[in-house]
């Protein structure tokens, strides 16, 4: 009798933890963050200090000012999607300047992100969100973000070639 009802426990056990990993969305969508994490940061750490406040024209954000609208934006889509408190205080892109601060702030916001997806259930995934009026699953919000810093790896991109430097994404099998 006891190897029959610990027999249905392990089932029941097993059988809960499988139904946990049932969902390969989140975790692929993860790493796909990870992946311009990655970059950005990397990005933000290879800048030299004095180019934080290179900008190509007048009229855009320096290397300095991308780096903190990163991550500004990273935790405003991410606790958006998630309806998780920002824990960012304030405008980094506006109140940040140094090269310490960003790469930290950058790096932290991505942490946040990345603790938003690894706190999704499937059911909290699939619930519907309002993300710049636009009406989205929580999963696909927290996707909307990756997409948002990929579009500014490419402006980081551009930075640092006008700089003579090669970007992370291209330093692969060098």
């Amino acid at each position: 009798m006891r190897l029959a009802a610990l027999l249905c426990i392990t089932v029941l056990v097993s059988a809960s933890s499988a139904l946990a990993q049932d969902n390969p969305f989140t975790p692929a969508a993860k790493s796909t963050l990870a992946l311009v994490k990655g970059n950005v940061v990397k990005a933000a750490e290879q800048m030299p200090e004095t180019d934080y406040a290179f900008k190509p024209t007048p009229d855009v954000r320096s290397f300095g000012q991308l780096i903190g609208h990163v991550a500004n934006a990273n935790y405003m889509i991410c606790s958006t999607a998630t309806g998780a408190a920002n824990p960012s205080a304030g405008d980094i892109e506006k109140t940040k300047t140094s090269k310490a601060d960003l790469t930290k702030a950058v790096a932290e916001s991505f942490a946040f992100c990345e603790a938003q997806f690894d706190a999704l259930t499937p059911a909290k995934a699939a619930e519907v969100v309002d993300v710049f009026g636009m009406k989205m699953p929580r999963l696909n919000a927290l996707q909307f973000n990756t997409s948002h810093d990929f579009e500014h790896y490419g402006n980081i991109v551009t930075y640092m070639r006008l700089k003579g430097m090669v970007p992370p994404s291209s330093q692969r099998g060098m």
